[in-house]
Parts: C-alpha cells; structure tokens; sequence
C-alpha cells in the first residue's frame, strides 16, 4: 500500500523536526508527524502494526531518531512503515525546496532590475 504526503504535510514535518533539533524537544514533533498522516491512514498503519498504535511507533522512531537530521527522520519513517507493507511517498521533498530556492533568487534578480 502507498501512503503520500502531501507538500504542506511534509513542509510542516520539516519546521517542526528543526524546531525540535533547536529546542531538544519532541513531544510537539510526535504530534505533527502523526497530524501529516489523515484518519484513514492512521487506521490502515494501525490495522498493519503489531502493537495497533502509531503513536507507540512514532514515539520509537523520535527515540531511534539521533535529533539532528531532518532526513534522517524521514528515512526512519519510512523504513518503520515499509517494514508493515506501507511505502510512504513524500510530494515535494528537497526538489521542490530547491526549485523554491531558485525561484525565490530569479524573483529577487527581477525586482533589482526594476529599481531606479
């Protein structure tokens, strides 16, 4: 089964895994991870875990997690939830960062050429 998460759901697993990185605080990480993933989702990785709580397993993957890489984070979601038959895809990972990036650089070039 594919799980996708949606740009926002990522971008906002993304803000709060670097405030827990600054702050060496999970709790509020634990919850927005589980907050990306809609009810059904939540009850179909249920359906498939042994212990039936995704929270128990959220809460094993931030203690596996060393608390310093965003990616790494992401990686242990996805290898925890591949190991129950669930492949977690993620919209708009680190390309569409990039291409934010760029676009963000070509938008400020623009309005350097319109000044006075």
């Amino acid at each position: 089964m594919d799980i996708y998460l949606d740009r926002r759901a990522v971008r906002q697993v993304r803000l709060s895994a670097q405030e827990a990185i600054e702050q060496g605080d999970t709790e509020a990480l634990r919850e927005d991870i589980l907050d990306a993933f809609d009810e059904e989702q939540v009850e179909e990785i249920e359906r498939r875990l042994d212990s039936a709580d995704f929270f128990e397993v959220l809460t094993d993957i931030l203690d596996e997690w060393s608390g310093d890489d965003v990616d790494e984070l992401f990686e242990l979601l996805d290898a925890q939830l591949s190991e129950v038959g669930i492949d977690l895809k993620f919209d708009g990972k680190e390309e569409d960062e990039e291409e934010e990036e760029e676009e963000d650089e070509e938008v400020d070039t623009e309005e350097d050429d319109f000044v006075d």
